[in-house]
């Protein structure tokens, strides 16, 4: 499994930027690149929903975002790919709430550190007499999600006076401290789609990314490409191996008021668990011939003062295979801090 020594890797080049040796490893962008990108058009804003900014914070700056994620699933797909209009009702009748909680703090120009945890409610109904219209028990829980650790690291910043866009790395694992307090798994065994990376419930996981976004006035387009491997499990004595996960995200943001940081968003969302995983283990858990769920969420998102932004959105599935037809309201605001400095749009 070769994961975790990359996030550990990366870990290692944060703290040797905060020591003497920290000019080996300042390699790009230069000072130059950064000043010039932040001194060009990006109004600031919340941003898109589904995506984590992939512009990093300026050193010593911080923000906090709090984000409240809700699902109404009452169909599902089969076992091919198909669109909504395919969809069938049931088997399971899904509504779950998801408060998630991120900070994100800039230890360099170039690198940022983010940590986000969850609370996860669900009520769901999916007997025999449930779905023949005679009603049923709910199965509901709440309880502590998932603590994720998030590293960035931007190598290359968004040239304004060419077609160069921003990239940047990421790496993030994810605690399954929802099993640990006893949290029960929701039906379907995953953090709602929207949630960024969407991963498996309750399971240790590493994740690996790369991003890019391009500032174009008066708009924005940001995406990404996210694959998380889940360690290992184990079920009455037995080890578990479940598929590895494959996410993307693209969002398009036009804006119609700069000073307002007023702008609509179409963001694209797809989820996809393969049939296989990196340590070559033959998968017995999950879905044994893979799932695949495509979503689009149309947002809007504000300004409320020089240090607050937020947006709300909708995102619903368009297509899918086996994995839930579904409805996810959400919004999120976020609070920028720069140690009594202007904050500075990422």
């Amino acid at each position: 499994m070769q994961r975790a020594p990359t996030f550990f890797a990366l870990t290692l080049l944060v703290w040797l930027a905060g020591t003497d040796l920290s000019r080996a490893f300042d390699w790009v962008p230069s000072d130059e690149e950064i000043k010039k990108y932040r001194q060009s058009w990006n109004p600031f804003s919340e941003g898109p929903l589904l995506i984590q900014s992939v512009d990093i914070h300026p050193q010593g700056q911080l923000s906090v975002r709090p984000f409240l994620f809700s699902q109404i699933a009452e169909g599902s797909y089969g076992n091919r790919l198909s669109f909504a209009t395919d969809a069938r009702s049931g088997p399971v009748h899904n509504y779950s709430v998801s408060p998630l909680v991120t900070v994100t703090y800039g230890l360099t120009d170039h690198v940022e550190l983010g940590a986000a945890t969850s609370v996860n409610s669900f009520w769901a109904k999916d007997t025999p007499s449930f779905n023949a219209g005679r009603g049923g028990p709910w199965t509901t829980d709440t309880g502590m999600g998932d603590f994720s650790l998030v590293l960035k690291y931007r190598p290359i910043v968004q040239d304004p006076d060419s077609e160069r866009p921003s990239i940047t790395l990421y790496q993030q694992i994810v605690l399954p401290t929802s099993r640990w307090t006893g949290t029960e798994r929701p039906p379907g065994g995953f953090a709602p789609l929207g949630r960024l990376p969407a991963t498996r419930f309750g399971e240790l996981g590493f994740t690996e990314g790369v991003t890019f976004r391009k500032n174009f006035k008066p708009f924005r387009i940001s995406g990404g490409v996210y694959y998380t491997y889940s360690a290992p499990g184990e079920d009455g004595g037995r080890s578990t191996y479940v598929g590895d996960i494959i996410n993307t995200r693209l969002a398009f943001e036009h804006f119609l008021d700069d000073k307002k940081g007023l702008a609509y968003n179409v963001e694209i969302a797809t989820l996809h668990t393969a049939t296989w995983r990196a340590d070559g283990h033959a998968i017995n858990r999950g879905s044994l011939s893979g799932s695949t769920v495509i979503g689009v969420e149309p947002a809007i998102q504000f300004k409320l003062t020089d240090s607050i932004v937020g947006a709300v959105g909708v995102l619903f599935t368009v297509a899918g295979q086996n994995a839930p037809d579904a409805i996810y309201p959400n919004f999120a605001f976020q609070w920028y801090w720069n140690r009594g400095k202007d904050v500075i749009m990422r």
